[in-house]
């Protein structure tokens, strides 16, 4: 061991040698020096442990520093193949925004443009503008706003009407998101008194109606987004409520989480609640999400009332959590796709949703012949995926996938494909990696098809 510690090449030693050369000019001396270091400490540690027994060559350890080098230059976030077949997976960025979303935020954010000023008056102007009149268009309200996300939007609706008094909910909405985001924790966060009513599985509306004081600012209803009770159960509707708080003058507000914008019931997908739905039924403030069933960038979305909405947007919150002008770019666009009756054409979420179990198969057979044109074992097997997101829980699509079995394990080929300067997430079972095919993309085939040729050679 001893030995071998003294034949490890020294750093100069290394830089010197013309198999870097390049690399280095192209990386600069410091990003290469760094990769040398890294790759003698793993050789020496792997060395002390006994996984290393003798020196790898000279062209073996530059082929590691190369390898290194580039590796460390690639950005950390950075785009990867969603071959899971979950269409809005949370830890992979959610909604894959629409080309006439990219074209609009690349071209906002080229130059300068117009995200506070008003062309018509020649003046400052709202940054909420841009997108008001389309939400209000789609979803039939009088007013709407936007903040950074759902939970924002959430805490700032909760902050501006009901600090200081109580918050009528029902014990079965009391939901938890990502992160541990409670909604009693909201409300003692934004000043609110949480007043729990019902049960567990049933909520009735004398409940909400028997919890009134004097101390009541607001009845919130949440939608249960990512999960669902079922059998001995009754929950109280956007309309019996919105009625109820008519009556008593306490406005009723709606978490809807996912934000749907149209009937996915077609789709094979049920019981999911649109946003016009609830303004409809006469809920005076609603949130939901903009990169979920939306199919647009990260934001929290906030229609209703007008004299509600004004209050938010006057609220010192609302300058904190605004959003910036690449989210109002991208998100005027994908609304202006459901305004042009082409959104489950553009957007890829409702796309990648619509596709029929049949396409799926074609395209699985189409992938599985060309990874048996390149030598890979590998077949067409049937899947059910869920959305993701916290979407439409307990509810799954048929789907295909190709299922490649790996000369070693699963696991082995898992962590390559991962690994990968364009890495390719996959799932394993029974022992083989599902490529899922409704969430690749007909350009995402050719790096696929790319990857196991080099895993095969």
């Amino acid at each position: 061991m001893d030995t071998l510690l003294r034949q490890i090449p020294k750093v100069d030693d290394l830089l010197r040698l013309p198999a870097l050369n390049t690399l280095a000019a192209e990386a600069g001396n410091s990003a290469m020096t760094e990769a040398v270091r890294r790759t003698l400490d793993r050789l020496r540690a792997d060395i002390l442990v006994g996984t290393v027994t003798e020196l790898p060559s000279t062209e073996a350890l530059c082929a590691q520093i190369s390898a290194s080098c580039r590796a460390s230059r690639l950005p950390s976030l950075r785009g990867v193949i969603n071959a899971t077949g979950i269409v809005l997976h949370t830890n992979l960025g959610r909604a894959c925004l629409s080309d006439r979303a990219l074209v609009a935020a690349r071209e906002v954010s080229q130059g300068y443009s117009t995200l506070e000023y008003d062309l018509t008056a020649g003046e400052r102007g709202q940054r909420y503008a841009h997108v008001e009149p389309l939400l209000c268009r789609l979803t039939g309200a009088e007013a709407a706003m936007v903040v950074n996300n759902n939970a924002a939007a959430v805490l700032l609706i909760l902050s501006a009407l009901t600090a200081g008094g109580e918050v009528i909910t029902s014990r079965g909405e009391l939901v938890e998101i990502g992160g541990s985001f409670r909604m009693p924790d909201v409300m003692a966060a934004c000043g609110a008194v949480l007043r729990e009513v019902g049960s567990t599985n049933k909520t009735r509306l004398s409940d909400y109606a028997n919890a009134i004081s004097e101390q009541t600012r607001a009845l919130l209803k949440v939608h249960t987004s990512n999960y669902r009770i079922v059998g001995f159960t009754e929950s109280v509707s956007p309309a019996a409520l919105a009625e109820l708080g008519r009556s008593r003058s306490i406005p009723v507000i709606e978490d809807l989480g996912s934000g749907c914008l149209v009937d996915l019931a077609p789709l094979g997908l049920r019981d999911e609640p649109t946003v016009q739905a609830s303004v409809k039924a006469g809920v005076d403030v609603l949130s939901f999400s903009g990169d979920k069933l939306l199919g647009g960038p990260q934001a929290g979305i906030i229609v209703g009332k007008r004299h509600y909405i004004d209050l938010l947007k006057r609220h010192p919150l609302a300058r904190a959590l605004r959003v910036d002008k690449l989210t109002l770019a991208a998100l005027e666009a994908t609304l202006q796709a459901y305004a042009d009756g082409t959104a489950l054409q553009e957007i890829p979420v409702l796309s990648m949703l619509a596709q029929t179990p049949e396409e799926l198969r074609q395209r699985a057979e189409s992938l599985c012949r060309r990874m048996g044109e390149i030598g890979v074992t590998a077949e067409v097997v049937s899947t059910e995926n869920p959305v993701g997101g916290g979407a439409v829980p307990t509810q799954t699509l048929p789907s295909f996938a190709v299922a490649v079995a790996p000369r070693d394990s699963a696991a082995a080929l898992e962590t390559q494909l991962r690994q990968r300067p364009v890495p390719i997430i996959v799932r394993i079972a029974h022992d083989r990696c599902l490529l899922d095919m409704r969430t690749l993309f007909p350009a995402d085939l050719d790096e696929i098809l790319q990857a196991f040729r080099e895993t095969a050679s």
